[in-house]
């Protein structure tokens, strides 16, 4: 990738640059940020970003996405030559970054800087929503070993899932998430519910067979899909080879209708029949080739024949002891 802009230098108070030029060794820091995420924060808090990472001995190279897939080409190009790899911006720049790291093999730390509209994956993990601090946390964690997936030969970090309200993840527009949060899904997905038609799908769970016609399907490794759909804590390890499978059934019965809204609002969701939920490592899905999905919130196009697969503990996530 040629023309890549440098960072441009940051002004840090002279006891940081003591504090840092007296370590015995400087670690290098890859911050990829985007800088359009979420209300803009991640080109707002650069400065301070920096200057954190520099004041815990830190130097850092700074690189902003430019367009689709720069954070994946970055780790590959770059991530070789730094200690740690840092994605600041929502779900889809951890997953570029994360995809990269998966691409070139690299086995290095990994920080995420939530400063998207919703960031799930952040939620699930409990990382600090502040940036500064999430920043901080950075410098002061330790890495912990985290699942990530493969939708046949793409990455994705914490969800895959097709039908209702799926398009609304990743064609809801960039401003419009920036000013709405995770109500811009919302919105958008309830105005996609006239043409909302069930999928008949076959889904083949670790050698056990579900097939029908279901409303929306998704295999997840979060507690938040959206921020709207949760999962109760207890019931999502992110760490355990094992990914969730959530399938909503077709119906015209207003009672089941009913128990499903029900058991979504309880998180309960071995009380209705309307819904299958399931752990397994790997998934098979035949589906019509027409049924697009949405992995972490970005267009996938559909295929017939699709293989999910849960990679164990292959991401090395920073994360500060207690949060």
């Amino acid at each position: 990738m040629h023309g890549i802009p440098r960072p441009q230098a940051q002004a840090v108070p002279e006891q940081h640059y003591q504090r840092s030029l007296n370590s015995e060794i400087m670690k290098k820091i890859l911050l990829i940020y985007n800088p359009n995420s979420g209300t803009r924060k991640s080109a707002r808090y650069l400065s301070q970003v920096l200057e954190i990472f520099l004041s815990h001995g830190f130097t850092t190279t700074a690189l902003p996405t430019l367009k689709r897939g720069d954070g994946k080409e970055y780790v590959i190009q770059y991530g070789a030559s730094h200690d740690i790899v840092v994605a600041m911006g929502g779900d889809g720049t951890y997953n570029e970054v994360v995809s990269g790291l998966m691409s070139s093999g690299l086995q290095i730390p990994l920080g995420y800087i939530p400063a998207g509209s919703t960031n799930d994956f952040a939620m699930s993990m409990g990382l600090s929503k502040d940036i500064p601090q999430a920043a901080e946390d950075i410098c002061l964690g330790e890495p912990v070993d985290v699942d990530c997936g493969l939708f046949n030969d793409r990455t994705f970090t914490y969800v895959a899932c097709f039908g209702a309200f799926a398009k609304a993840s990743y064609d809801t527009p960039q401003d419009i998430k920036n000013v709405l949060g995770h109500l811009a899904y919302v919105l958008s997905g309830a105005a996609t519910i006239p043409d909302i038609r069930p999928i008949h799908a076959k889904v083949t769970v670790d050698s056990k067979v579900y097939e029908g016609n279901y409303l929306f399907g998704a295999v997840s490794n979060s507690t938040s899909m959206g921020g709207i759909l949760k999962l109760k804590p207890e019931d999502v390890d992110l760490s355990d080879g094992l990914f969730e499978l959530m399938l909503v059934k077709d119906s015209q019965d207003i009672f089941e209708i009913g128990d499903l809204v029900r058991a979504v609002a309880m998180q309960d969701y071995a009380s209705t029949p309307m819904l299958t939920f399931l752990e397994g490592k790997s998934f098979c899905f035949e589906i019509p080739e027409a049924v697009d999905w949405s992995l972490d919130g970005e267009y996938q196009k559909g295929v017939p024949d699709i293989h999910i697969e849960n990679k164990h503990n292959v991401i090395h996530l920073i994360k500060k002891a207690g949060r």
